[in-house]
């Protein structure tokens, strides 16, 4: 009988620190006029335990995904998922909110106008990050690339969701905006090889030797350093200009990055070599006829 009794006082113990321990949760901390939100510590807890069980299924399923993918294609995919995160929050956090009966369409009407102005002013960092997603995926751009956008040029160095770094040929640091690559031509020196065909362009005087010019300027870029023997250099006759008959002569670098340093030598040997062999390089010119008005 004795037994009994303290079986039951213990019950009775449990029971009422059960109710205790619910009315704890049940404590309302915020309430707003319409009662349509209540924010109770309960609604914390749940909240936080939400957000550790949310945290450690994303970190199982990006570790399942990111096994086996090289090392670049794993940074690539750290940074979308990264992004890809933050939503999966924000819809579980929703969902949780509607669950517990909290009005998640009041929440929104109560926040429609700062929501708008949230928007309209995020809307290019969104523009970005959009873009950002879609670099990363079709892999249009790789870091260590030359890219060119509104003539502007650099060497990529790094990917990020909003932004793309990349430094220029004066070790000057460009900051691109990801969006651009949507609404401007990109031009990516680098996506065929390393190696770009280049070009010098130079006029010579009415009456000089065409076979010798084309001469010199072949010797001009095979002579250099950093000009590769295949494919070979050539020599174009592009025009009769207005002064001058105007060449063309094209060869091929390995590192399109430094191109205008080649094409400053070769442009120096060619003015040395007209000069040894007699080639004019004119300058503009133009007939002027004075007419007289005899009355």
């Amino acid at each position: 009988m004795q037994n009994q009794l303290t079986d039951i006082e213990d019950i009775v113990k449990e029971s009422s620190i059960w109710e205790t321990f619910v009315d704890f949760l049940g404590t309302v901390l915020y309430v707003n006029e319409d009662k349509t939100i209540k924010i109770t510590i309960g609604l914390i807890l749940l909240v936080v335990v939400i957000y550790l069980v949310t945290t450690v299924v994303l970190n199982i399923v990006k570790r399942l995904f990111t096994r086996n993918l090289p090392k670049d294609d794993k940074a690539k995919f750290n940074t979308v998922f990264s992004f890809a995160r933050w939503v999966v929050y924000l819809v579980v956090l929703l969902i949780v909110f509607d669950s517990v009966g909290v009005n998640v369409t009041a929440i929104f009407a109560a926040s429609a106008a700062l929501l708008i102005g949230i928007g309209l002013a995020l809307q290019t960092l969104f523009q970005d990050i959009i873009s950002g997603v879609f670099i990363l995926i079709d892999q249009s751009v790789h870091v260590g690339d030359i890219i060119e956008i509104e003539d502007k040029v650099g060497r990529v160095e790094e990917i990020k969701l909003r932004t793309t770094r990349a430094v220029t040929i004066d070790n000057k640091v460009l900051i691109i905006p990801n969006h651009l690559y949507l609404t401007n031509s990109l031009y990516n020196w680098t996506q065929n090889g390393v190696s770009t065909r280049e070009s010098v362009t130079v006029g010579v005087a009415y009456g000089s030797d065409v076979q010798l010019v084309k001469k010199l300027l072949l010797q001009a870029a095979s002579s250099h350093k950093d000009v590769i023997d295949y494919p070979e250099p050539t020599v174009l006759f592009t025009d009769f200009g207005d002064s001058s008959l105007n060449f063309k002569v094209i060869f091929t670098i390995n590192d399109s990055f430094k191109a205008q340093f080649p094409r400053s030598d070769i442009r120096f040997e060619i003015d040395r070599l007209f000069r040894e062999n007699n080639v004019t390089i004119p300058f503009p010119q133009r007939d002027i006829h004075i007419i007289e008005n005899k009355k």
